[in-house]
């Protein structure tokens, strides 16, 4: 029989779970001289979380290795190179729910060796997420991701800029509510090579991603009602223009194809760009001071519209995840609890990203009062998650995005028309599909 220790604050309860399995009390419970490898997202933004592991260890007395620490399409590599290699040896892993669907059969259930009451605390929709073929693949840690538009607000208050833009463009400058304003407002701005209109991350799932949103929100889709690519479409090559046409008339850095989510963060704080598309997790790090020269001077909104008068709101979460091949898999299991519990997300919370435990977002709007900004952000984000909607849920997301994001790439810098560019990019999504019997 599995036993895992777990519980808050009191008490020994039984559970009855499942098939009838006992669960005993008192999380994260005692493991000493077990050790537990992990491969784990790497950025700034996640650090604070990590260094509570220190606090996990000294509770448990189990040692966690962080084997590997890259970012989300690196990781994603090496994972799929572990399957090939068969090489499966580690314990715990970052996990999203964009990605988890390629990986139906590493990671065990969750459901399994957690109690059904800590499961219940999350907010019910990102348990659903999480949970492949009535597994429960992942923990979700407090990372609700939706975008919302970030914007240095001293630019809309300048009274010449102001001026200008009227005389311009006939109209008032205000922050965007549209992907048209946007563009417009972006080249307006744009100085470069010191200062930009905006900027996105230009390869790897992220660009595809982000045209994904911009196509929905263009009245287009990505995968028809029989799984067949669509994108090429007016609708896709009116959403890939948006960003051909940024790149061309240099509003957005020459570099922004290379660049992902930490390049982002890390050029909207420094000044140098006046509107951003962004994530929950920066809000805190682009209000420091310590981290940021715009710190003060941020708005932030529900994400812009599309020209169908959608707004954009690609959207997912990131987890924990325990691997089937696990020695240890009730500490693995409380170190992926620990890492997702309430302290854990009020952590994080804190810092911009939106809570996955009902409880913490109870937690979070208290935390608002008195601090404008705080609830700048939060009715932004609230507001915005109406509008969230989840990649295609089909295990080749990943696959295709790596086959589609060059096509994107060789459109923006000008190597394709848009059309082309979409046309190269849905037949090679319809050959993947095609290979994996989907079509």
């Amino acid at each position: 029989m599995t036993r895992l220790f777990y519980g808050l604050s009191a008490g020994v309860a039984l559970l009855a779970l499942g098939t009838g399995a006992a669960f005993s009390a008192e999380l994260p419970g005692k493991f000493d001289g077990v050790a537990i490898d992990a491969k784990l997202i790497g950025g700034q933004q996640y650090e604070g979380l990590y260094a509570r592991i220190g606090e996990w260890e000294k509770l448990t007395g189990a040692k966690v290795n962080v084997i590997s620490k890259k970012n989300h399409f690196e990781l994603d590599k090496e994972i799929k190179s572990d399957i090939a290699s068969g090489s499966i040896n580690w314990c715990v892993g970052s996990n999203h729910s964009s990605f988890a669907p390629q990986y139906p059969d590493i990671y065990t259930d969750l459901n399994a060796l957690l109690p059904k009451e800590e499961i219940d605390a999350f907010v019910p929709s990102t348990i659903k997420a999480s949970t492949l073929d009535e597994k429960l693949v992942m923990l979700p840690r407090a990372q609700f991701d939706v975008s919302a538009l970030y914007y240095q607000k001293s630019l809309y208050q300048d009274e010449a800029k102001k001026a200008a833009y009227k005389a311009k463009y006939g109209t008032e400058l205000v922050p965007p509510d549209t992907w048209d304003e946007v563009a417009q407002q972006a080249e307006f701005f744009a100085s470069p090579p010191d200062f930009y209109g905006t900027q996105f991350a230009g390869k790897e799932e992220a660009i595809n991603g982000r045209f994904y949103e911009m196509l929905i929100a263009d009245g287009g889709e990505y995968l028809d009602k029989d799984g067949k690519p669509a994108f090429n479409s007016e609708a896709g090559v009116h959403a890939l223009d948006w960003f051909v046409n940024l790149y061309k008339v240099k509003a957005v850095p020459a570099g922004t194809t290379n660049y992902l989510w930490d390049d982002l963060g890390q050029g909207f704080a420094s000044g140098t760009v006046a509107i951003n598309l962004d994530w929950p997790g920066w809000a805190g790090f682009f209000n420091d001071p310590k981290s940021s020269k715009v710190a003060g001077n941020v708005g932030v909104k529900v994400a812009p519209k599309g020209s169908a008068g959608i707004r954009t709101g690609w959207s997912g979460h990131h987890g924990f995840s325990v691997t089937e091949n696990c020695a240890s898999k009730e500490a693995a299991a409380s170190l992926a609890w620990f890492l997702t519990n309430e302290d854990s997300q009020k952590l994080e919370a804190a810092g911009g990203p939106l809570p996955t435990r009902t409880a913490v977002w109870d937690w979070d709007i208290q935390q608002a009062a008195g601090d404008p900004y705080k609830a700048e952000v939060l009715a932004a984000f609230q507001e915005e998650a109406k509008h969230a909607f989840a990649v295609p849920q089909t295990p080749e997301w990943i696959e295709i995005s790596n086959a589609v994001y060059p096509e994107l790439q060789a459109a923006i810098l000008g190597d394709k028309t848009s059309k082309q560019a979409l046309d190269d990019a849905a037949a090679k999504a319809t050959q993947i599909l095609e290979d994996a019997g989907k079509l």
